[in-house]
């Protein structure tokens, strides 16, 4: 199994890239605390009762949003539009105790929380590192690179990179190869992500020996 840090954040090179199945499949595994400090879209749609969903898990394992709008738009619009502000002071690092901690972000590195404000400043703000999800197929060469180079430049640690999506064997290998930032899994596409058994397909994916 792949050695995760205690405590990480989960962004992705796009918006519905799978970073919440991906996050699920952590929660799973370590049985770990589950965070999404910004949440968009709710209701209906809200990630923490995805990730309950497909874990299974109790609500002990989920910590409540900081902030949760309606509109399923970028958070600083989703916020406006409310007459709210998202402020990095609003957000404090909940305990999980001697569990992990997965945090998941809302969009990709970029997105804007207000003016001026982006996913990353929140991502150092927590001082966490990233777990970053990314496509598999064409197009996630540039999509990749350019959130590593996010993430360089602005002094975040990298975790490792999930893939997610059908086996290209060739962009995998160029990922790590071209970035320098390990590819930790593979995840298949799943055709049911609600019959998967979570615990074993994150033992398998984290496998350090798997085939990729």
């Amino acid at each position: 199994m792949a050695n995760l840090p205690r405590r990480f954040f989960v962004s992705g090179t796009d918006t519905d890239i799978g970073k919440t199945f991906v996050s699920a499949l952590c929660v799973a595994g370590l049985s770990a605390m589950y965070w999404k400090p910004v949440q968009t879209g709710f209701p209906p749609d809200r990630d923490r009762d995805t990730v309950q969903r497909l874990t299974g898990l109790g609500d002990d394992h989920f910590f409540p949003e900081r902030f949760c709008f309606k509109e399923p738009i970028s958070p600083h619009r989703a916020a406006e539009k409310e007459k709210s502000l998202i402020r990095l002071e609003d957000f404090v690092l909940p305990d999980s105790g001697d569990r992990h901690l997965v945090v998941e972000g809302a969009g990709g590195l970029l997105v804007p929380l207000a003016d001026h404000l982006y996913m990353t400043d929140l991502i150092r703000h927590l001082d966490l590192p990233v777990l970053l999800v990314c496509r598999t197929g064409l197009g996630t060469l540039n999509h990749t690179f350019l959130s590593v180079e996010a993430l360089k430049n602005r002094g975040i640690p990298i975790v490792g990179i999930v893939a997610n999506g059908p086996l290209h064997r060739d962009n995998l290998e160029d990922l790590t190869r071209m970035t320098g930032v390990p590819l930790l899994a593979h995840v298949p596409f799943c055709d049911d992500m609600q019959k998967q058994d979570l615990k074993a397909l994150f033992d398998s994916c984290f496998d350090p020996e798997a085939d990729r």
